[in-house]
């Protein structure tokens, strides 16, 4: 059956979900996770697996935008006055986590029981370890709006959440091209560190470049919003589409283009509006819920300790690292003591990129594994991380 009659199907049932999620008092993001499980291959078959291996063209749009409004975050006139902060703790938070996971995941390799050969200890750790980093900006913002809550902790927490992923894309191209070469060739030198340079660096110039040409296009048509939304969108599909094709990181290309268009644009906010109220729910009911049908579930049963062991010590890291880079930046204690706990949800972006390794060459057999780890471990994060995160911004108004 054609791919549009499947996206009607997820379309319907995705109604119904949502309808039951908000009755349940869960995110919307769960309810979409549970309905991919239930519908998908491993339960009701209702969607087949061919569906899900050609629906590349949804993943890369709905990443493509939420990768945008990441960057959009990073508005340098809310920000200005807590930029230095923002960077230091983001830097720290990301360096502890990473170094919790991959320390973790290298030394307890046999126990967590991979079933992969020793070789891939290495490159098991420091992937685990990339993708750790990643926090879920949607799931955060959700609960900011559902709070209705907009103070200086807000405001900082945002501009982590976005610097937080920024370092995150850019650490994981770069362990992507450590991996790459490792498995490919068996050894890893200086100049393969060294590419990681030119590629995040044109990476950069292609969102700064999509940025200026969409903001020339709004310019023209300055007096008709709907015109400029269009062209938007079509310019950040079209920088995706290139990073990707360029070999570049096309995550990364997009969430520079957020940031730039949130900065040079005074009427960027429209287009932000436009997609808050009408593509959000659809890109992320569809996103969210064909990554959850790449779920095996078998697998949640035969290996527990590497989720929960994820979970444990992606949390250390956050924690540990805000609090080091907030005693380092001079941050007061409210950040501190909350903000890493706050970190604590995780979805889109750690998803995408862990549907990126599916089509890497020799990425094969560990690919589907450390997808699989992702979207368990969302499916916990996205139900605690709520919880944890609406505490710490009651507690930032207290």
């Amino acid at each position: 059956m054609q791919t549009l009659f499947f996206v009607g199907i997820i379309m319907v049932l995705g109604s119904f979900m949502k309808a039951f999620s908000q009755k349940a008092k869960i995110l919307n993001v769960v309810g979409y996770l549970i309905l991919g499980i239930i519908i998908g291959p491993e339960v009701l078959n209702i969607v087949p697996q061919h569906f899900i291996d050609d629906s590349h063209v949804i993943t890369d749009l709905s990443l493509s935008l939420i990768s945008v409004l990441v960057g959009a975050n990073l508005k340098y006139n809310v920000i200005k006055s807590v930029w230095r902060q923002i960077t230091i703790i983001s830097i720290f938070e990301a360096i502890f986590t990473f170094i919790f996971i991959s320390i973790s995941f290298y030394l307890l390799f046999d126990l967590l029981d991979f079933k992969l050969k020793n070789e891939y200890r290495l490159i098991i750790a420091i992937l685990f370890g990339g993708l750790a980093t990643a926090t879920a900006p949607a799931t955060i913002l959700a609960i900011i709006h559902e709070l209705k809550i907009k103070n200086r902790f807000s405001s900082f927490l945002l501009g982590v959440v976005a610097m937080d992923n920024a370092l995150s894309l850019i650490q994981f191209s770069f362990i992507m091209i450590v991996t790459s070469a490792i498995i490919n060739s068996g050894s890893c030198s200086y100049i393969t560190f060294l590419m990681i340079i030119p590629t995040v660096i044109l990476t950069i110039l292609v969102g700064v470049g999509g940025a200026v040409i969409s903001e020339i296009i709004d310019r023209i048509f300055k007096d008709n919003s709907s015109i400029k939304t269009t062209s938007t969108l079509g310019m950040i599909f079209l920088v995706f589409t290139l990073s990707k094709h360029w070999g570049l990181e096309p995550l990364l290309s997009s969430l520079v283009m957020g940031i730039v268009m949130s900065n040079l644009s005074n009427e960027f906010y429209l287009v932000k509006e436009e997609f808050d109220y009408h593509l959000k729910d659809i890109i992320f009911l569809l996103f969210f819920t064909i990554s959850a049908m790449h779920l095996n579930i078998h697998f949640l049963t035969t290996m527990p300790i590497v989720i929960i062991l994820y979970i444990i010590f992606r949390i250390l890291g956050k924690i540990i690292g805000v609090w080091v880079g907030a005693k380092v930046s001079g941050a007061n204690g409210i950040i501190k003591r909350y903000l890493g706990i706050a970190l604590f949800p995780q979805a889109g972006i750690a998803i995408g990129l862990a549907l990126s390794l599916q089509n890497e060459t020799g990425f094969e057999v560990i690919a589907p594994i450390i997808l699989n780890v992702i979207i368990a471990t969302t499916m916990v994060h996205e139900f605690i991380g709520p919880l944890l995160t609406k505490f710490v911004l009651k507690k930032s108004i207290n």
